[in-house]
């Protein structure tokens, strides 16, 4: 009875077990082409790293981070101090040169202002006369001297501030 019902339908059960064989065969290449190209990217992986396991190399990777890390603290650490000390060095100069007096000719008085980021520094001015020469310093704290600043002198501590 069984042989009976199984001849019956033998055409349609041999149409169902083609079409099957069929979607097999092309799951078997999609799986194959798939292994291909995992094998391509584990043997990229894999590169250079003979009898080593992913376990290892992840290991050597981890640490290898952690030093890239480590080396990364320090240059911040080495950049702070260069930015602190950057700050604090010279950054603005204004120079003039002026005829301090009528009588002695050409530009041979001078005043030089020597500013950091803060606008701290001094300005430096020396006065060239006939028959003597004087040179004095005068501190500047925030742009501002608490000594009194000649024109001259007001001219260069303003041209100064006002680079960047």
């Amino acid at each position: 009875m069984i042989l009976s019902g199984i001849q019956a339908f033998e055409l349609p059960i041999i149409l169902a077990l083609f079409v099957l064989v069929i979607i097999l065969l092309f799951m078997d290449i999609l799986n194959r082409v798939e292994i291909s190209r995992l094998e391509k990217r584990y043997k990229k992986m894999m590169k250079g790293s003979i009898g080593k396991s992913i376990e290892e190399l992840l290991i050597e990777n981890n640490n290898k981070t952690e030093e890239v890390l480590k080396t990364a603290k320090e240059i911040e650490g080495m950049y702070k101090d260069i930015d602190h000390r950057l700050k604090n060095s010279i950054q603005k100069v204004s120079v003039l040169r002026y005829k301090a007096f009528d009588d002695v000719g050409s530009d041979l008085s001078f005043s030089i202002a020597l500013l950091d980021e803060n606008n701290d520094g001094v300005i430096i001015t020396g006065i060239y006369g006939r028959n003597d020469s004087t040179t004095f310093a005068k501190p500047i704290k925030n742009g501002i001297s608490k000594y009194d600043l000649s024109e001259e002198e007001k001219t260069v501590l303003k041209d100064a501030i006002n680079k960047k």
